[in-house]
């Protein structure tokens, strides 16, 4: 039986493929190096193997394209790797958490509806509390409401989205059901903090029991697990602000 994952990797092939035939990139039929075979060439190393890609193409044969073949796809025609292996981004690049905003457009003197603390204040447990003479509230247009946090970013697992000293503004999340999979989130968890694209991984009870995180650099950071407890806190990241 062909598992689960395997079955949604082929479909965001097939997806994929129907892009680039759109582009022009691929012609199915034709001779003169964009063919069903050329595209074999490339991903299977032979170019008599065009029937194995059309039986990937076709919802209804038992034939689906494998890990090793999906990353030589990608890299053969520039199609985005953490799209085709974990549904995450768009097929050409990443999606950005809202608008891309300078370090000159946030400001707002006084009182302000966006917390900026730093990445170990994030992490413990007194995130936000009255008596803290530390906290540091400003705004920045179009992001309103409460809930609202604010830290820089340390390190290049989400780089380009998010680059090493770009601040992230993240909302709180209430409930776990309400993650949405393959947005960025920033993730609170036993006094640790990852900014990552989420998936929902469930039981089978159908209750979330692990949160699978993915960088946006996948080349050096592997996608991994963690399991969600009672000190686990998610917050939707909806802006970043960069140097400029």
């Amino acid at each position: 039986m062909i598992k689960d994952d395997r079955i949604k990797l082929n479909e965001r092939f097939i997806h994929a493929f129907k892009l680039l035939e759109d582009r022009g990139a691929i012609v199915k039929n034709d001779r003169g190096g964009k063919g069903v075979g050329d595209v074999a060439e490339k991903v299977l190393g032979n170019k008599a193997y065009g029937h194995i890609i059309r039986a990937f193409l076709n919802g209804d044969s038992k034939r689906v394209i494998d890990y090793g073949q999906a990353k030589s796809f990608c890299r053969s025609f520039s199609i985005n790797e953490a799209l085709l292996l974990h549904g995450i981004g768009n097929p050409f690049g990443f999606d950005a958490p809202g608008e891309a905003l300078g370090a000159d457009k946030f400001y707002s003197a006084g009182d302000g509806n966006i917390l900026f603390t730093t990445v170990r204040a994030f992490a413990g447990s007194t995130l936000g509390a009255e008596s803290s003479e530390d906290n540091t509230y400003f705004s920045i247009p179009g992001v309103s409401g409460a809930g609202l946090v604010a830290f820089q970013i340390e390190g290049g697992s989400m780089d380009p989205v998010i680059k090493h000293g770009d601040i992230v503004v993240c909302r709180s999340v209430e409930n776990l059901n309400d993650i949405r999979d393959n947005e960025i989130y920033s993730v609170r968890s036993n006094g640790n903090v990852w900014v990552k694209y989420v998936q929902k991984v469930y039981n089978n009870r159908g209750r979330v029991v692990r949160l699978k995180m993915i960088s946006a650099n996948y080349f050096d950071h592997d996608p991994f697990e963690e399991e969600v407890n009672e000190t686990t806190r998610l917050y939707k990241v909806v802006r970043k602000i960069s140097n400029v």
